[in-house]
């Protein structure tokens, strides 16, 4: 044992468990072994028996020839767990089925991680358009309405620390300039609700509100609907429904 573990720091072997798992997470698929050790940088022998581990113990799966390697279905129930332990999904699910109501609108409730958001439930429209909003789809905070209305509530001290200076950008139309974000997050705070230009993806629209069932929040609603579709009736309408869903939400949340 390691100086650091007996003081109570990180085992490393913990760490490199999770850190593989994280890999295997964000990279769906099968992976051979030698572009697994690329990513994650672990020796090539500790590699291998940590995954053999994991695929005796079901984390991790195979391809037929066990020589490629891929998330295993046990990551999938302690996801599903998670998701059907949380007090705030429960409350919010009444709310996404009334915002779905109309299918050109796609409907996800997300959480904040450190930089992200992280899809917890969602219902989809119809439309080509529609955004990746499966469950535990990650997206940036920085482009997106649920991101940005999350942030909002942090302070801007906390959003300076949070993000670099300069931005990564996904469309021409989204933000990479954090002193112009930290602006906008002004406006947000204001008016009580987040709008997604086109920064996210180029032909979709988002507007989003938290979810109040902690301060500051760290769960929010959103509407994405095709640009091209959108009049200025239509986003009134998307306005009041999530404004009207944060209020409802206010007091469905007050006693978790």
């Amino acid at each position: 044992m390691s100086a650091t573990e007996s003081a109570g720091g990180p085992v490393k072997s913990a760490v490199r468990t999770v850190e593989l798992l994280e890999y295997f997470a964000g990279s769906p698929g099968m992976h051979a072994l030698t572009a697994v050790q690329e990513a994650v940088g672990y020796p090539k022998s500790s590699l291998y028996m940590l995954l053999r581990t994991l695929v005796e113990l079901g984390w991790v799966e195979t391809d037929a020839t066990g020589t490629r390697y891929g998330i295993g279905v046990r990551a999938l129930l302690v996801g599903a767990s998670y998701i059907d332990g949380d007090e705030t999904v429960a409350a919010a699910r009444p709310a996404l089925d009334r915002l779905s109501d109309d299918p050109t609108e796609t409907v996800p409730l997300a959480r904040l991680d450190g930089t992200s958001v992280v899809t917890l439930a969602t219902r989809r429209a119809q439309h080509h358009l529609r955004p990746s909003t499966r469950v535990g789809r990650r997206l940036p905070v920085h482009s997106t309405a649920l991101g940005k209305v999350l942030l909002a509530g942090l302070g801007d001290d906390r959003v300076r620390a949070l993000l670099p200076e300069a931005l990564p950008p996904y469309t021409p139309h989204t933000i990479t300039d954090r002193e112009r974000l930290v602006e906008e997050l002004t406006a947000v705070r204001e008016l009580g609700y987040a709008v997604d230009r086109e920064e996210n993806t180029l032909g979709l629209r988002c507007l989003a509100v938290t979810v109040p069932s902690r301060s500051p929040a760290r769960d929010a609603l959103s509407c994405s609907v095709p640009a091209a579709r959108l009049t200025p009736g239509h986003e009134q309408r998307i306005r009041d429904a999530l404004l009207d869903a944060h209020d409802r939400l206010t007091l469905a949340t007050r006693l978790l």
